[in-house]
């Protein structure tokens, strides 16, 4: 199959909330001295809001008060299909905040993998989530 036979289609938003919810594990991006750091998390989305439960440092440092990005992805190397999602928005280290939406999100069941207390808490608030599939024309 070449890169003809391919076809591009844009996700709605729906669609981005969807595979946002289903998944678990993605790749926070911040800019750190100048440079962009992308690092992997673990995360949980709901109610419109990205929650990642990690330790003080580089993304917690780097993503309060900041302009982030955070994608998921899927691929099959084989087929050469696969979609991503992207969520622009601004971070915010909620691990202490009294707000009501930052209370809710930290009673979010964030299942991380890597070792550590991961007592820390970013909020992704979203300003734009976009979505792509490459597959198959149907």
């Amino acid at each position: 199959m070449g890169d003809r036979d391919m076809a591009i289609e844009e996700l709605s938003e729906t669609a981005c909330a969807q595979l946002l919810g289903a998944h678990h594990f993605g790749r926070i991006g911040v800019i750190v001295a100048g440079s962009p750091v992308i690092l992997p998390v673990n995360y949980l989305y709901r109610e419109g809001r990205v929650a990642v439960r990690t330790d003080p440092g580089t993304k917690l440092t780097a993503a309060a008060m900041g302009n982030v990005a955070f994608e998921i992805d899927e691929v099959d190397e084989e087929s050469r299909t696969g979609w991503s999602v992207l969520v622009r928005g601004t971070g915010f280290e909620v691990t202490d905040s009294l707000d009501f939406v930052s209370e809710e999100m930290r009673r979010f069941p964030v299942d991380t993998w890597a070792p550590g207390d991961k007592a820390s808490w970013i909020r992704i608030e979203p300003l734009a989530v976009t979505g792509r599939r490459i597959s198959p024309p149907e």
